[in-house]
């Protein structure tokens, strides 16, 4: 059965379509850039504005997670020069754009940034005070929090990022001093106001701990009773929530605006815009203890169950709509938690008001969906088997569970109906076989990096719920070894300006954040998880209040290798960087994974690579293409309507494109692999030496239809400074490399320049086929290509901005194509101009 996954990036004014696009900007600034996460940052204020988002279909080409893309009315990204921010520019911006992860697609058309390295350390700025003596600032940042560096806490946590950069990614210190930094941990001999109390009443399966469950009162009296005061952490992420809060408290109450269609795209975005003021306000009330906080948490909820005179909300009984379920899940997990933190506030009225609301909008269709009642056959696809089922591991089966069982804990005891028990009893085995399998056995998740978000955020918030009500999670995170390593999985796909963001990237996150890091740091007893997670912009949201243990400290990459060849044939891929502290270093990754099993969400890309350097990247992703276009989801087969699509076809991939053909969805590549197994300290600044590498090829052979054999290799050359690609074909094909970049391209025969903003990378063909040079192509079609169904929403998305680097080679017989890449790192670099021709199957750590 084919299934939407709701909408575009309606925070992007080319994914909008018919979409509930969002776009903040200054109060007083206007509108600003509408792809920004806090829109134009205006002198005035924070306003919002509410539009369609733009034309069907269009977009921000690679660049849609940029913050400093510019607007243009048809949709498309523009060009705009970076910018630094202060890590803490972001507080009282509105947590609706923040919780959209800005790294959302791949690349990005980015401007300067001014810097003169060689790409493996930074200079360093005037030591300062305290105890951590890395107070150098990365070159090229200017706008930094110079106390960061060595404010501390209770614990004497010290404050890592200094600053944030153009992609929202946290800027550390510089230096090779080692005070200050440690080994992740948790200190057991934390001070008494800098740590979580015991919990006086621990509850069990036999003792269900009385309301507020979803976030015990415990930690809530410690939060307000010194906790925030005491951590620096607490208190940065409590100041951004409750300004949040007050910034949206004057908003009506939001409006039923359908995406595409109640069974296309649904009210997702209604749902999740609902269920984040929700969490902020109910946050907010418990902290200061003004009830406007809570009086704006009923106006909203009544609103959304229908109760509001003044609001139109849906159709009477359906009206959370369970033809697309994601809808129902996302608005029974806002009416939990505003039920549930709230309860001491609510009047029994209002109590059962709630408390019905649930049962009936919500519940009742959890209840059919998970118990196989034929009433609910249109739509339960996503409820699983007691086997498991392979099509719905992942995201939808994570948001919908954990939806339905923050929904029944938080009623339980409360309803008369039974029904809530009876959902709860279902939905704990259901994901269990399902969304917690959503991670291959080494972390990767099964559908992308982006729909990564929402399923782990599902599978956090089921968990959290279980474990604060009953004591234990009832199996769910042991249930698959794998579920540990999706955090590691995270850690790795985030290249130093972006995800390596393959597939599709799904809707507006809003509430979907990385911050299941935070919360299964303590269910897998792994500090490093909080430690990577807590400097990243979308900490700050109420869940981190609560999962974050403030006892946790160290260094997060201290002792954590730089490189990672996640194995599993269903999603394998590889990468490797120059260090995990300073973001203009270098990083790429490829991947060689089987081409179905995602879910639909996949492209056919055996192959695909990035490749950041100096803060750039070089070689990205295009994304999402039209969700509501004809067979977009119909099937990972070979003859898909969803394959006719650019985005989703081989032309539209980093990869080799044979015959122009797509490549084969029955590819089985293979995957070989070498790392020198380099490990960053707990310094922030790292020496690579110069024979320091890591590699990855594959056979992929089996992604071209007959074709004779084609392999295809990535490392790292001159101590991590330099990346060569390397293809080795034994057949006579009509053969075309391609790599789609954002930067401004210049050909000379077997040299391509590439610059973005002052920065400039050199491709060059060091070994290939006689008169094997580049070219620059558009990021369209072919028009040998077959057809795509007509109709407005069928036609691609212009890729604007994009130019598809190329190399064609007819007939070329058995040869190695050996591209080599260059940043021009400045003053003190020495690049290698000449490799050693080394066919892939002998490729090894000394071969280069």
């Amino acid at each position: 059965m084919s299934h939407y996954q709701q909408g575009q990036y309606s925070d992007n004014p080319g994914y909008g379509g018919n979409s509930y696009g969002n776009s903040y900007g200054g109060g007083g600034g206007g509108g600003g850039y509408s792809d920004e996460p806090h829109g134009g940052y205006g002198e005035g204020g924070y306003g919002k504005s509410y539009g369609n988002g733009g034309g069907a279909g269009e977009s921000y080409p690679m660049s849609s997670g940029n913050p400093n893309a510019a607007y243009s009315s048809d949709g498309v990204g523009g060009y705009q020069p970076k910018k630094k921010r202060n890590k803490w520019l972001w507080i009282g911006l509105p947590l609706l754009i923040l919780a959209i992860i800005i790294a959302a697609v791949l690349g990005g058309v980015l401007g300067s940034r001014s810097k003169n390295n060689d790409g493996n350390t930074s200079s360093s700025a005037a030591d300062a005070t305290g105890t951590n003596a890395n107070t150098g600032v990365p070159s090229g940042v200017t706008s930094v929090n110079s106390a960061a560096a060595t404010e501390t806490g209770a614990n004497g946590d010290v404050y890592l990022a200094i600053a944030t950069d153009s992609y929202y990614l946290p800027v550390y210190a510089t230096g090779t001093a080692t005070a200050g930094y440690s080994a992740p941990t948790v200190l057991s001999d934390a001070k008494s106001e800098g740590k979580w109390p015991d919990d006086p009443s621990p509850p069990s399966n036999n003792s269900m701990r009385a309301n507020p469950r979803l976030a015990p009162d415990y930690k809530w009296n410690a939060l307000t009773g010194g906790l925030i005061a005491a951590n620096p952490y607490f208190k940065q992420w409590n100041e951004t929530i409750v300004n949040n809060a007050s910034s949206t408290l004057g908003d009506d109450p939001t409006p039923y605006v359908e995406d595409g269609g109640l069974t296309g795209s649904g009210v997702l975005d209604v749902a999740r815009e609902i269920k984040l003021k929700v969490k902020n306000w109910a946050y907010a009330y418990r902290v200061t203890n003004e009830t406007k906080y809570a009086d704006r948490v009923w106006l909203e909820l009544q609103t959304a169950a229908g109760n509001n005179s003044d609001v139109q909300f849906g159709a009477d009984g359906t009206r959370w709509n369970p033809e697309h379920f994601l809808d129902v899940a996302e608005f029974c997990a806002a009416f939990a938690i505003g039920y549930d933190w709230l309860y001491d506030f609510w009047t029994d009225e209002q109590k059962d008001a709630i408390m019905w609301s649930i049962i009936n909008l919500g519940l009742s269709f959890g209840h059919a969906a998970l118990s196989g009642d034929s009433s609910a056959s249109g739509y339960n696809w996503w409820a699983g088997s007691a086997t498991g089922n392979a099509e719905v591991d992942g995201n939808w089966n994570c948001v919908i569970n954990g939806g339905l069982t923050q929904a029944a804990i938080a009623i339980m005891g409360r309803d008369p109906t039974g029904i809530a028990q009876q959902t709860l009893d279902l939905a704990v085995p259901d994901a269990f076989n399902n969304c917690f399998q959503g991670a291959l056995s080494d972390g990767t998740w099964a559908e992308t990096p982006n729909y990564w978000y929402f399923g782990t955020t599902g599978a956090a918030e089921m968990v959290n719920a279980l474990i604060t009500a009953y004591g234990d999670d009832r199996g769910l995170s042991a249930s698959n070894p794998g579920f540990n390593l999706t955090s590691v999985f995270h850690m790795y796909v985030q290249g130093m300006t972006s995800l390596f963001d393959y597939g599709d990237h799904g809707p507006n996150k809003y509430s979907a954040t990385a911050n299941s890091l935070i919360l299964f740091a303590n269910v897998f007893d792994t500090p490093r998880y909080a430690l990577y997670q807590r400097d990243h912009h979308d900490a700050a949201e109420p869940w981190s209040m609560f999962w974050y243990n403030p006892a946790t400290d160290g260094t997060w990459w201290d002792g954590l290798a730089l490189d990672k060849h996640f194995d599993d044939p269903e999603g394998q891929w590889a990468t490797a960087r120059s260090t995990w502290s300073d973001n203009s270093g270098t990083y790429w990754a490829m991947k060689a994974s089987k081409l179905t099993g995602h879910q639909t969400h996949g492209d056919l890309d055996v192959g695909d690579f990035v490749i950041d350097a100096m803060g750039q990247r070089w070689a990205g992703e295009l994304g999402s293409g039209q969700y509501l276009s004809t067979g977009y989801f119909s099937s990972e087969a070979q003859d898909s309507q969803r394959w006719l699509y650019y985005r989703k076809r081989t032309e539209g991939q980093n990869t080799l494109l044979i015959n122009s053909e797509n490549q084969n969805v029955g590819a089985e590549p293979t995957g070989n692999w070498g790392s020198s197994g380099t490990a960053q300290g707990p310094a922030p600044s790292l020496e690579i030496e110069t024979g320091d590498t890591a590699y990855f090829w594959t056979d992929m052979t089996s992604a071209y239809n007959g074709t004779g054999g084609v392999k295809r290799g990535i490392r790292f050359i001159n101590g991590r400074k330099q990346i060569l690609l390397q293809d080795d074909v034994t057949s006579s094909p009509t053969l075309q490399w391609r790599m789609h970049t954002n930067a401004t391209v210049t050909t000379d025969s077997a040299t391509a320049t590439l610059k973005l903003g002052d920065d400039t990378l050199i491709a060059k063909i060091v070994q290939g086929p006689s008169g094997a040079a580049f070219s620059t192509a558009q990021p369209v079609r072919a028009s040998s290509d077959p057809a795509v169904p007509s109709g407005d929403e069928n036609t691609d998305q212009s890729n604007d901005g994009v130019t598809v680097l190329t190399i064609d080679i007819a007939d070329g017989g058995s040869f190695s194509l050996q591209v080599l890449f260059t940043p021009q790192w400045g003053d003190g670099f020495t690049a290698v101009d000449t490799v050693n021709n080394v066919a892939l199957d002998q490729w090894s750590l000394t071969s280069h």
